[in-house]
């Protein structure tokens, strides 16, 4: 049986303000607050609002058939809750359906899973429990920045505890291969990997409104039946896109979400069934190893970095921007860490791309894309004199070291204790219940008195 796996991603970029030469040192706000204002809440208005509303309306209409994942940037979270609130309120009333999966994704939208593993491990953490707090979801699936993979990644969040990650389908690493599979990391095969279907999801997300497109106008109808012709051994096909593909990409008067509401039903009358990426990873068996020793991504023919470390200009930004990744993950200066956030975004990097095709011509309030690192390089510039005030450039790699360590001291005794409480936790609600304790927690506490015993002795000994 062919089963959806629907995801949306919702993340917004932060504008950043026209900064000279002449502001470094003077001027430590980085940011044009009307065009983000303005960006977040057209967004809103045109495709957030009224595509949950849609999601909201189908999982009424379709119970426990229908289900989707959706992930959302930190960033993202925090525009909404400044200037669109009502859109985490329809997320939370979409949550209580029982539809929806929440996954885990980078805070920033950055590529720190490329330049530094402990502040990519320390966002992802933040951006979890950020999803909790939210949600009450603890994720289990993660979806990296401009669905960024390599075996180097998939290595690193399996290590997290991850289940399962998405990635895109690029021709270049499946060779023969379908995407219709779910295959496993090759560096740890505990992670599951489930791969983008371009076509598919790009014939919603791109082609839709398109009416020079051969298919122009498409239906469900003809939609589900392209999904129930492909071979009967395809297990899974993966439609991943932008929600605000849902109104911005695609119209609200292009009928795009007539057409997903439809969808479902075409669907259901042609046995197939909806699943989360949770449900995927621990139902359905890894078809084997992938290997994918560069980067993959979702953007652009070449589905690889180009798009953002592309020239030369790209990675001069990005290489000076990590050049303190150090120094920022171990200050506690709130604007500095917001700062450090938003100066990672993907769109940043992407404004200074020199590729024809790269990002539609976009590119903010900037008129090329050397304005753009002229621009971001200056702020960079005042941001790095901030850092270096608080830990010194010149800082002995030895007293740097021995912060980091302290914090990660500290890390590891918070997740000892979380793991602790948790343990308890259990324990007390089978209590509650009537139930006895697992026998197999006993032991856990019995070697500790011949162990205070044992140290008795040896502090006897020293004096002696």
């Amino acid at each position: 049986m062919k089963t959806i796996c629907l995801y949306f991603e919702i993340h917004q970029n932060i504008h950043l303000k026209r900064y000279h030469f002449f502001d470094i040192g003077r001027d430590h706000y980085y940011y044009d607050d009307y065009e983000n204002e303005r960006s977040i809440t057209e967004t809103a208005d045109r495709s957030y609002v009224p595509a949950l509303n849609a999601l909201i309306e189908m999982a009424g209409r379709y119970g426990d058939y229908f289900k989707c994942a959706i992930s959302l940037s930190g960033c993202a979270i925090e525009q909404l809750e400044n200037h669109a609130p009502q859109v985490i309120e329809l997320l939370q009333k979409l949550n209580e359906t029982g539809c929806v999966e929440f996954l885990a994704e980078t805070y920033s939208h950055g590529f720190s899973s490329l330049k530094n593993p402990d502040c990519f491990k320390e966002e992802v953490q933040r951006l979890c429990k950020k999803v909790k707090s939210l949600f009450g979801q603890t994720p289990k699936v993660f979806r990296n920045s401009c669905l960024v993979y390599s075996d180097e990644i998939g290595e690193l969040v399996a290590g997290m505890g991850f289940k399962g990650m998405l990635a895109e389908g690029a021709k270049h690493v499946l060779g023969w291969k379908s995407p219709h599979f779910v295959y496993s990391c090759n560096r740890n095969p505990n992670l599951k990997l489930l791969l983008r279907d371009y076509s598919l999801s790009e014939d919603i997300s791109l082609r839709f409104n398109d009416s020079s497109w051969c298919e122009y106008p498409l239906f469900a109808e003809t939609y589900a039946d392209w999904i129930a012709r492909l071979p009967e051994e395809d297990q899974v096909i993966n439609i991943f896109m932008e929600l605000c593909a849902l109104g911005i990409f695609q119209p609200l008067s292009s009928n795009i979400l007539e057409f997903m509401k439809a969808l479902p039903d075409k669907l259901r009358e042609r046995g197939i069934v909806f699943s989360t990426p949770s449900e995927i990873c621990s139902k359905i068996k890894s078809s084997g190893e992938l290997n994918v020793e560069y980067p993959t991504s979702w953007v652009d023919e070449e589905r690889d970095m180009s798009p953002w470390l592309g020239n030369v200009m790209q990675r001069e930004a990005i290489d000076k921007l990590y050049s303190v990744a150090d120094r920022v993950r171990i200050c506690t200066d709130r604007r500095l860490k917001q700062d450090w956030d938003y100066l990672q975004a993907s769109n940043n990097l992407r404004f200074m791309s020199t590729k024809p095709s790269s990002y539609g011509g976009y590119r903010g309030i900037y008129s090329s894309p050397y304005d753009a690192f002229t621009n971001y390089m200056n702020i960079l510039g005042d941001f790095i004199n901030r850092v270096n005030n608080l830990y010194p450039a010149d800082m002995d790699n030895e007293e740097l070291n021995s912060l980091l360590t302290t914090i990660k001291n500290q890390e590891d005794e918070l997740e000892m204790k979380d793991k602790e409480i948790e343990k308890l936790q259990h324990m007390l609600g089978k209590l509650e219940k009537g139930e006895p304790a697992a026998e197999k927690d006993e032991p856990a506490r019995k070697p500790a008195a011949p162990r205070r015993a044992a140290t008795k002795k040896a502090a006897t000994a020293a004096k002696k």
